[in-house]
């Protein structure tokens, strides 16, 4: 499997480098020589090659980063090529077609190097904005079981906490929080981007610790993949150290407004000796609400026979950067977004923050904030 991955991963790199070097040489056109043309394909296919290798044997720290940064980089040449040929062909038709004299100046193809260079960067603002500038996502959800006000739950998955993503953007959930009088957080999994080295080295835990007194009903969590590999129990202390509750194969009861919720939160299942959700049921009542934390999607099917109200996941990122946002969806029963499926109603966010490199394109970073009613609540609160 491992093997199989790294092929494709190879293969998809050879794929893009010949994309990004036809791309380059178009552009370049203009002022290229033989000399010039035999250039862009050997640095193009030397330098992926390169950070490939140097990301494989980890020359150097985050070098996934880089070679993740250059498949972008060289994803959005090829995005910016089809854009750039569907603008062109548009343009060619109702000029031919019509007759009508559009004052756009293609002369000497100029134009359309102008055109695909301000796409690209477009891209990349674009594409930039959509990971750092979160959007809030609204959602009622009813219930068969005892709540007589309106529980505001504030969803926040993924915030892979480290160099790229900090204090700034723990902050900006700490206003949202406020902004928007959630009455709980939920964190499923993947909070820490692989270590705590970052969170120690920026004195993270004071803005995080800011951010849990903030939530009335307080903050609760479970460890997702990327919190697994390896230090799980640094993560684990530092988590707890804030004030966050941690919910590791575990049930908890909360009172909101003296009524009595459950909270139930699993481990991600890199944790292979994780406990069944069914195992985690039989110490709860379920004929009060039940709300599951579960870092990935994968057993939606399953948990919709069961009497869980809400599960909240994340994990998917919804692809993070298109195309692959419907891979996440083929895969996967609900690869984003809400549905209420058998007895519940499940919630799979793309994530607050992101993975490897900042940059988001047909998602976007974001909370969910779910009023979560119950059957004997009266007006919305």
């Amino acid at each position: 499997m491992r093997y199989a991955f790294f092929i494709t991963i190879f293969l998809l790199l050879q794929l893009f480098s010949f994309g990004a070097a036809m791309s380059l040489q178009w552009w370049l056109q203009p002022w290229q020589t033989p000399t010039l043309q035999t250039a862009i394909w050997i640095i193009v296919f030397v330098f992926t090659n390169t950070l490939l290798l140097l990301s494989v044997k980890r020359v150097f720290a985050n070098s996934y980063r880089w070679i993740s940064g250059w498949m972008l980089v060289m994803h959005f040449m090829l995005l910016t090529a089809l854009i750039t040929s569907l603008v062109y062909g548009g343009y060619w038709l109702i000029t031919s077609f019509t007759g009508l004299a559009i004052n756009i100046n293609f002369s000497g193809d100029l134009g359309l190097r102008v055109l695909a260079l301000v796409i690209f960067l477009g891209l990349f603002m674009y594409a930039l904005y959509s990971a750092y500038v979160p959007v809030v996502r609204r959602l009622s959800i009813r219930i068969d079981k005892p709540l007589s006000k309106t529980l505001k739950i504030a969803v926040a998955s993924d915030l892979h906490i480290g160099r790229l993503f900090g204090n700034s953007a723990i902050d900006r959930l700490q206003r949202l929080m406020v902004q928007n009088k959630a009455g709980i957080l939920l964190m499923p999994g993947d909070i820490m981007d692989d270590n705590t080295k970052a969170f120690n080295d920026y004195n993270m835990a004071v803005n995080l610790t800011k951010l849990v007194d903030s939530v009335p009903y307080g903050v609760y969590a479970t460890l997702g993949n990327h919190d697994l590999y390896g230090h799980e129990q640094p993560i684990s202390t530092a988590l707890r150290s804030t004030g966050m509750k941690l919910l590791n194969d575990e049930a908890i009861c909360i009172e909101h407004e003296g009524e009595r919720v459950w909270l139930v939160g699993r481990f991600d299942n890199h944790k292979h000796q994780r406990v069944a959700t069914t195992e985690l049921l039989v110490q709860v009542d379920t004929n009060l609400p039940v709300i599951l934390l579960d870092h990935r999607p994968s057993d939606i099917t399953a948990h919709s026979q069961l009497p869980i109200d809400l599960q909240v996941s994340g994990h998917t990122h919804n692809g993070q950067v298109f195309p692959a946002n419907f891979i996440v969806s083929a895969i996967n029963r609900v690869g984003y977004g809400h549905e209420a499926i058998g007895k519940g109603h499940f919630v799979v966010s793309s994530g607050y923050g992101f993975w490897g490199i900042p940059f988001r394109l047909g998602s976007r970073s974001e909370i969910w904030l779910i009023s979560l009613i119950g059957n004997t609540a009266g007006k919305l609160h």
